[in-house]
């Protein structure tokens, strides 16, 4: 099976009209294995089949419920169902059937006080970095919006590692001038899953003094400034454009944010700014332990108050 970053390679070179031969040449893999990836919808994905469950009788019952009772508890949805089996995987599905009947509506827009949040992202650029080995791959970009005033800063990262991750946020809060109060991500692995953090990514958060929140499913618009800015960086930014190395990636790419942070957004009828949170100055860094490629890159310091 092929990876998320194949299969998103082939479909952007199928889509600017490269040939199916060219693109299984190019890739070195099968043509009949590009012909199903561009007649995919979706990315490449192991599934298992779902065997049935002690909750699979009671299910119809509990989405009846909770269709007429929306905010019905989930005890009560327990009593009126009969369910004798454990309390809280009962708790665990009647959430999951909630979130599906409350799908959120992704035209909302939500309104962002000055300093009060970051959102957060990892961008896939549709092209292959040389690396110092020779080699050439995919390489995640963390990107990071300003919810209030729209200010853009990212830089690529050699993986999806929780280190890497805390340094390039730490980066590029420097690049900000002050801490948000939030740091909005979704639930991207390096940064946690369920209920807990990643290592180190709550003590990161406590030296700075901010709060890393990470979204519930079914919630697009809370990181919807960041996520539509993907794709102006592929459109505006990507386009005729070759790199030598991850260096000269975001070289070019931090020299195209100061012309782009320039421009006036429609949005907010505005250019946007650097944010401005607290009177204080950031905390000086922490020790963060970087992996790879990424502790050549140059680093900034801390500004002053």
């Amino acid at each position: 099976m092929i990876t998320l970053e194949d299969w998103a390679l082939i479909r952007r070179f199928a889509g600017g009209g490269v040939s199916k031969v060219q693109i299984a040449r190019r890739l070195r893999i099968s043509r009949m294995t590009v012909i199903k990836a561009v007649a995919s919808d979706a990315p490449p994905k192991y599934e298992r089949a779902s065997a049935p469950t002690s909750f699979t009788p009671v299910e119809p019952l509990v989405r009846q419920l909770l269709k007429d009772t929306p905010d019905l508890p989930a005890m009560v949805i327990a009593e009126r169902v009969g369910w004798t089996g454990s309390i809280t995987w009962f708790r665990d599905n009647v959430r999951r059937l909630r979130s599906e009947q409350r799908l959120v509506d992704p035209a909302d827009r939500l309104a962002w006080l000055p300093g009060d949040a970051a959102q957060c992202d990892l961008w896939f650029p549709p092209k292959k970095i040389p690396l110092e080995d020779g080699t050439k791959t995919l390489l995640p970009v963390m990107v990071i919006t300003a919810a209030h005033s729209r200010f853009m800063v990212g830089r690529m990262v050699p993986t999806r590692h929780t280190e890497d991750l805390v340094l390039a946020m730490w980066e590029l809060i420097l690049e900000l001038g002050a801490v948000p109060r939030r740091l909005i991500w979704d639930n991207e692995s390096g940064i946690g899953r369920g209920k807990r953090h990643a290592d180190g990514v709550a003590g990161f958060a406590g030296v700075l003094a901010t709060t890393v929140q990470r979204l519930k499913p079914y919630d697009p618009e809370s990181k919807g400034v960041v996520e539509r800015r993907n794709g102006y960086y592929e459109t505006s930014f990507m386009a005729g454009r070759s790199f030598a190395s991850p260096a000269d990636f975001n070289a070019q790419f931090a020299d195209w944010l100061r012309i782009a942070n320039s421009r006036v957004v429609r949005t907010i009828t505005s250019r946007p700014r650097r944010c401005c949170v607290r009177s204080s100055s950031v905390p000086a860094p922490s020790p963060i332990r970087t992996r790879g490629w990424y502790e050549a890159w140059p680093t900034t310091t801390a500004p002053s108050a």
